[in-house]
């Protein structure tokens, strides 16, 4: 083979290999588009009406009805105690009882002066009828019964105060003084809890706050059990917590259980917004964005990014207000693959 031979042949074997690499590109996805024009598969759900609620689960504490400290209203050393501990008492129950030996003095020494002046004023209201005596005379020695009258009742108000009753029905809590111990108005005696009916506390999100009506019925259970109790709405905070914002809310237990005890913690389960005709879409089918919310709508193979309005929500649904009707298809999967231009495949429809 000659030297020209050898360059045809040479020529003609790039020209095929550059054809052959011009068909491999042109047969190739273009840049930019993965897939080229293949279609996006997905799956849609079709907008319906449902029976639609929120419901919450907030933690809540039981409490005593009431609870107070006892403390004494004057300084004293006990001289007879009895705080029964852990033991129910009654109302007006004598728990401590400070020496009151000076004031008991004091009163016997009042009244027997009360008695004086009483025999004195009933002697000169004689003198002053056949005028014995002159009106002012007779005014004093009444004035002066009046102040001793006085004094005996500012005297025994002060030996009432050397005794700590209990302020209602309750259980007593521990003790923390022992007979004869000299005490303040700043010791604590000891507790007493309103443990014959209970109340419970919780918080809700601001936005729940009108729904935290005077009387609601409420369901909540208790740890260690699945029995279900009931408690209705007492009142609520006049303001929203600022650092939380959420309304802290107080209902009184009904009902009593020995798994009902203060302080325990409670599960409370709260059905907000019930709404029987519920324009509802799946939870996963809204994009939440920077100032509002959207879905794609399936339309001929297109997607129509969608703004909505949506409402309340359960584990699964989101109650829409605005932006589709019943009927309408909505994208649940693949939505971030999806763009206005894409082409979409609907492998299963809900």
């Amino acid at each position: 083979m000659n030297r020209k031979s050898r360059i045809v042949i040479g020529i003609l074997l790039s020209f095929i290999f550059i054809s052959c690499k011009n068909e491999k590109k042109g047969n190739a996805p273009a840049a930019g588009r993965p897939g080229g024009d293949r279609p996006i598969q997905a799956e849609a759900f079709i907008v319906k009406t449902k029976s639609l609620s929120e419901n919450l689960e907030i933690p809540g504490t039981l409490l005593p009805f009431e609870v107070t400290e006892i403390r004494p209203e004057i300084s004293g050393r006990v001289v007879w105690l009895n705080i029964p501990e852990g033991s129910y008492v009654q109302k007006g129950t004598l728990l401590v009882k400070l020496f009151d030996g000076d004031l008991q003095a004091q009163l016997k020494k009042l009244q027997v002066q009360l008695q004086i002046a009483q025999k004195t004023a009933e002697r000169q209201k004689g003198l002053l009828d056949i005028q014995g005596i002159s009106r002012q005379e007779y005014d004093l020695s009444e004035l002066e019964v009046s102040n001793l009258k006085a004094d005996i009742e500012l005297t025994q108000v002060n030996i009432n105060k050397t005794e700590v009753r209990a302020p209602f029905a309750g259980r007593i809590g521990l003790k923390n003084i022992s007979n004869g111990a000299y005490i303040t108005p700043t010791t604590l005696l000891t507790t007493i809890s309103q443990v014959s009916q209970l109340k419970m506390e919780f918080s809700v999100p601001e936005k729940y706050s009108e729904a935290m009506r005077r009387g609601r019925l409420v369901n909540f259970t208790v740890g260690g059990s699945d029995n279900k109790f009931t408690a209705s709405i007492l009142a609520t905070e006049s303001n929203i917590e600022a650092n939380t914002r959420t309304l802290k809310v107080r209902a009184v237990v009904q009902g009593k259980h020995s798994l009902l005890v203060p302080g325990a913690f409670a599960k409370v389960s709260l059905q907000l917004g019930k709404n029987d005709h519920s324009l509802i879409v799946p939870s996963q089918a809204v994009i939440p964005q920077a100032r509002n919310k959207r879905v794609i709508v399936y339309k001929g193979g297109k997607p129509d990014f969608t703004v909505v309005t949506t409402g309340i929500r359960d584990s699964s649904y989101v109650q829409v207000l605005d932006g589709v009707k019943e009927g309408d298809t909505v994208i649940t999967t693949a939505l971030l693959a999806i763009r206005p231009e894409s082409n979409i495949k609907l492998t299963k429809v809900q």
